[in-house]
């Protein structure tokens, strides 16, 4: 796991109020309940189970609340999230199979529609509770320091450029002696998220070399497939030349190198700090209580790290069996507490800012 003290720089994630842990109490009925914080709900701690599918980014973290809200409500519930990726999450979550979907990308148009009917004709709304920078991740034999851009990973990425003392490469890397190995590109295999907001980077800093448009299925050229973040890791783990794309926890987890991102001011590194400053650009563009955001893969602002995803809990405002709605409330009004969401710094991701916590707060009240 990745220590706090790896990522210090959280505070500039704006306004974060660090507030109380989780206390349990006891309510007149004699019901377990558990304060979260000041400026949110007790927890009711019902119990039952509920099921959640899809992304493989937010793994470490979503594990991290399920041990943090048993602990707080004494396993009166049983939740469990498989890490199959967004694709498989969305897909399972509308046709019923799961009570919540994860993924990195907010549902598309036509999944909103599928949706629609899974939640018994009300919406589902994207619900944004992890921020998990993306690690372009590479093992290259005598260098520990590297420095990439937009446009020379959609260059690598569409089999443009192949050896890693490339002129463009060596360009960003004054000093740094390049060996001739060839760049042996690792990406994910299965549809994600991930894959999706990579794209969605590429597009927006290099448009005239990534020149297909964001999917969650990869579109570039060469290369070989794995499944999952963990699959993406092994790989570039046991290659010398590898270059993956993957989830900061992973990277971190595996001890693999991360190159830093050049946006025109020269590298920034992958760190909690630069992870703020791009956020702070997101806009949200869902409707109400869908919290769909738009994140600025193409700032150039300071110190701003721009390969950054949110996923997403995609569940239903109403619809769901009233057990299971009541499970998926408490557990998500957990996950977006003071204590949830500082916690997440211990497993490789950002807290969300205060003023956007308030919303995804209010959201999830309102799910009926």
């Amino acid at each position: 796991m990745i220590r706090v003290s790896k990522i210090a720089a959280v505070a500039a994630l704006s306004a974060l109020s660090l507030a109380a842990c989780s206390s349990a109490t006891t309510t007149a009925t004699g019901a377990s309940s558990a304060a979260v914080s000041a400026s949110g709900p007790a927890l009711a701690c019902p119990a039952g189970s509920i099921t959640g599918e899809g992304s493989t980014a937010q793994t470490n973290a979503i594990q991290q609340i399920i041990a943090a809200y048993n602990d707080a409500c004494k396993n009166k519930a049983k939740i469990e999230y498989n890490a199959t990726g967004s694709g498989a999450g969305v897909k399972n979550f509308n046709a019923g199979l799961v009570d919540f979907g994860g993924s990195d990308s907010a549902l598309a148009t036509t999944e909103q529609a599928t949706a629609l009917t899974r939640c018994k004709n009300n919406a589902a709304w994207d619900l944004p509770l992890v921020v998990g920078p993306v690690a372009f991740s590479y093992n290259l034999k005598g260098v520990s320091k590297l420095v990439l851009n937009g446009d020379v990973l959609a260059k690598i990425f569409m089999g443009q450029i192949t050896t890693w003392n490339d002129p463009a490469i060596a360009a960003l890397n004054s000093g740094v002696t390049l060996p001739t190995t060839a760049i042996t590109v690792f990406y994910r295999s299965d549809d994600s998220g991930t894959t999706d907001n990579v794209s969605k980077y590429l597009k927006a800093t290099a448009p005239t070399v990534w020149t297909p448009d964001h999917s969650k299925t990869w579109k570039g050229k060469g290369g070989e497939g794995k499944t999952g973040s963990a699959g993406v890791a092994q790989a570039v783990t046991a290659t010398d030349g590898a270059l993956g794309y993957l989830e900061w926890g992973f990277a971190t987890d595996n001890k693999l190198g991360i190159a830093q991102l050049d946006t025109g001011n020269g590298g920034v590194e992958l760190n909690a700090d630069s992870v703020g400053k791009a956020l702070e650009a997101a806009k949200i563009t869902g409707t109400g209580n869908d919290l769909t955001l738009q994140l600025d893969y193409a700032t150039k602002a300071a110190g701003a790290y721009p390969a950054i995803l949110v996923t997403y809990e995609i569940v239903c405002s109403a619809g769901l069996d009233s057990a299971k709605t009541a499970i998926v409330k408490d557990f998500l009004t957990y996950f977006a507490s003071d204590a949830g969401q500082n916690s997440l710094s211990d497993v490789g991701s950002a807290p969300l800012p205060a003023s956007l916590r308030a919303k995804v707060n209010t959201a999830i009240q309102a799910i009926k």
